[in-house]
C-alpha cells in the first residue's frame, strides 16, 4: 500500500509510533491518519472529509460514522461527473468494474451524475465505544484510493475515449511485463 503526501512523492509506510495510540474512535483515528500524512481534511462531529492527490486526479474521501449501527460509511469521489446522455454506458461500466472488486463498489448518484466508490465497515463497540486500529484505518483508506486509481482510466475511456465498457475495462486492465 502506498501512503504519504501526494502519494507518488512519498511511498514510505507509516508505523504505529507516529500515532498517539494504536486504536481510537473511527473518526478520531481517520483524523489522526490524515494529519500524519499531511492531507488537508475537515471534521464535523461524526463526519470527516479529506482530499488526496492521486496519480490521475484529486480524490475526496468522506467518512460518516453511524454509532447507533456501528457502521463507518467510507466514500471515495474520483472527481468524475457523468452527463445524462452517457449514464447508460457508465452504468454498464460500473457493473463490469464491480465484478472485479472484493470489497466496496462503484456507483453513480442519479440525481447529480457523481461517480463514487463506497465501502462500509462494521466496527462493533464495547461498553466504552467502538474503536478502529491503525491497520484497519490504513486498509480502509488505501483500498478505496487504490480502487479509484485502478479504475479511473476505465471510466475515462468510456466517457471521453469513446470506448465500449468492455473494451475500456480490457484496455485499462492490461498489465505490462518488463521494461520498455
Amino acid at each position: 500500500m502506498r501512503t504519504g503526501k501526494g502519494r507518488a512523492e512519498d511511498d514510505r509506510m507509516l508505523d504505529e509510533s507516529e500515532y498517539e495510540r494504536d486504536d481510537a474512535a473511527p473518526i478520531d483515528m481517520l483524523e489522526t491518519y490524515y494529519a500524519a500524512h499531511g492531507w488537508s481534511h475537515e471534521r464535523e462531529d461524526d463526519e470527516i472529509v479529506a482530499r488526496v492527490k492521486g496519480s490521475w486526479t484529486e480524490y475526496e474521501l468522506r467518512a460518516i460514522w453511524r454509532e447507533d449501527d456501528g457502521v463507518l460509511q467510507f466514500l471515495g469521489f474520483p472527481d468524475v461527473r457523468v452527463p445524462e446522455e452517457r449514464r447508460g454506458d457508465i452504468y454498464e461500466t460500473i457493473g463490469l468494474v464491480n465484478e472485479q472488486l472484493w470489497i466496496g463498489h462503484f456507483e453513480l448518484w442519479s440525481s447529480s451524475g457523481i461517480l463514487l466508490f463506497r465501502h462500509a465497515a462494521m466496527i462493533p463497540g464495547e461498553s466504552d465505544g467502538a474503536s478502529m486500529t491503525l491497520a484497519q484505518t490504513e486498509l480502509l483508506v488505501e483500498s478505496a484510493i487504490d480502487e479509484c486509481e485502478r479504475f479511473y482510466p476505465v471510466f475515462q475511456f468510456v466517457l471521453w475515449g469513446g470506448k465500449s465498457p468492455a473494451d475500456a475495462l480490457a484496455a485499462a486492465m492490461l498489465e505490462c511485463v518488463g521494461e520498455a
